[in-house]
């Protein structure tokens, strides 16, 4: 599962979310790292990002995955990241033992520039973001999800993630709802050695942004 909070107000939501739809995995965007608890559920907190006011944050299921590793990383700025500072760190990245799989997977919360940027700069980001889990888990399969900020042409930034051996997987229905003219599909699933059976657009909380809920399988090596 994957939520942007905007600007943490949605965290009274993650126990109930939680609760119905029984994540193995929930990344979040825009969240007060300190703010967060160490538990949801069943879900233990991995790693959150340090050097954001509104950061990213990572928890897993505790019965099913094993905590091996983290990287967070600074990406390329946006004018609105220099003046303004939002942001530091736009990638969490998180090494997990699947138990009963007995093997290695790469779960990323990812925070692209604001749509002040332009969508060329958030490729770039995207680029540099795989890159960093590819070190991170050199050959285990790849999921990153979150907010991608790219209200259009994603049809030509589907083809660019595919030629770095990707797979770019929108959810059924928009995801976010703020602005009357950038309404649309911003949160995506970008993932390598998985199969992605579907991406299910939650019921709309607090955030203007809704969760989404992916849910994947192995490919077989």
């Amino acid at each position: 599962m994957s939520y942007n909070l905007r600007k943490h107000s949605a965290a009274s939501e993650l126990h109930q979310l939680v609760e119905r739809w029984e994540p193995n995995v929930l990344c979040l965007q825009e969240a007060k790292p300190n703010d967060l608890p160490s538990r949801l559920g069943g879900l233990r907190l991995a790693a959150a990002t340090d050097k954001n006011r509104l950061g990213l944050a990572v928890y897993f299921r505790e019965n099913t995955f094993r905590y091996v590793d983290s990287v967070s990383l600074g990406l390329k700025k946006s004018l609105h990241d220099i003046v303004l500072r939002p942001a530091h760190e736009r990638l969490l990245g998180v090494q997990l033992y699947d138990i009963d799989a007995a093997r290695e997977v790469t779960i990323a919360s990812f925070h692209a520039a604001p749509l002040t940027a332009l969508n060329s700069l958030r490729r770039s980001q995207i680029r540099s973001a795989l890159q960093a889990l590819e070190q991170l888990g050199p050959g285990t399969p790849t999921l990153m999800v979150g907010d991608y900020n790219y209200p259009i042409f994603k049809e030509r930034l589907s083809d660019r993630v595919r030629e770095h051996g990707y797979d770019l997987t929108l959810s059924d229905v928009r995801t976010y709802t703020r602005y009357r003219f950038f309404r649309g599909h911003y949160d995506f699933v970008t993932s390598q050695g998985l199969s992605i059976d579907d991406v299910v657009t939650l019921p709309q909380g607090v955030s203007d942004h809704l969760p989404i809920l992916a849910r994947a399988e192995y490919r077989r090596r």
